[in-house]
């Protein structure tokens, strides 16, 4: 697939990270608003009121820190994976969201697990690991570029870094995404061919350019097309002949 034709920008790149902070910021305010706390619906492993969690975590913040520190990765990290990986993008997002959570469900610590890192966790990884599997340049790129980004956040899948924070729904992104990055399938990137050396049937030996070098490299001049020798026909000689001929004539002039 010719990559002009794939990597677009469209309204979707923008609007689903958009719809994803709304959401989570229209939870958070309404909370703050109303005194409300609805950290009882986030993630408590091996319960089954704790089954929530899986779905509706990644939308409840402790803190406005809390909210602020995953808004801005996460939407960085969404609109790369619509805009790179536009057709399996929303089923990262949305089966990332659930198989990370029911991870967390699993391994967690005996508490509430909530907050949106899970699945940014689940983006980084995927991001990384597809993009070094695709071997193309464009998505190796975009792989390096999120470990400059967000390399350090490998730090937080351990648990003695930060007793504060969920290991565990970052440990279950990581996991998630690796998971995906293998699973998931992407079209036959090709970079689209602007040169007759790129074509899969481009033979040197009839290229004007390649002539000039030799069979080790060395430029060489090309030797000069024979000269056609022009074919002198030589034109026939042409002899002129005089014959004196008497005019008889009766008159004769007069004196």
């Amino acid at each position: 697939m010719n990559d002009y034709h794939h990597f677009k920008f469209t309204p979707s790149v923008w609007l689903v990270p958009s719809l994803l902070l709304i959401l989570m910021w229209a939870v958070f305010f309404f909370e703050n608003s109303f005194n409300i706390d609805l950290t009882s619906h986030g993630i408590l492993p091996r319960t089954v009121s704790g089954l929530q969690g899986v779905i509706f975590s990644p939308f409840l913040h402790g803190d406005l820190n809390h909210i602020a520190n995953n808004s801005i990765p996460l939407f960085i990290l969404a609109t790369a994976l619509i805009y790179f990986y536009r057709d399996i993008s929303l089923k990262i997002l949305f089966y990332g969201i659930f198989l990370s959570g029911l991870i967390t469900w699993i391994i967690g610590r005996d508490s509430y697990h909530i907050g949106a890192s899970s699945l940014i966790y689940v983006l980084v990884s995927f991001i990384f690991f597809k993009g070094m599997m695709t071997q193309y340049y464009r998505l190796m790129s975009l792989s390096l570029t999120v470990v400059m980004l967000y390399g350090g956040l490998i730090w937080y899948v351990f648990p003695e870094v930060d007793k504060q924070i969920s290991w565990e729904g970052h440990l279950a992104g990581l996991i998630t995404g690796f998971f995906f990055a293998i699973k998931f399938k992407t079209p036959d990137y090709k970079k689209a061919i602007q040169y007759n050396w790129e074509k899969p049937d481009f033979n040197p030996e009839d290229d004007a350019f390649m002539k000039h070098f030799d069979e080790n490299g060395n430029f060489v001049n090309t030797p000069k097309p024979d000269e056609e020798t022009e074919e002198i026909i030589a034109s026939p000689a042409i002899g002129y002949s005089y014959v004196y001929k008497e005019t008889t004539n009766d008159t004769k002039p007069n004196d």
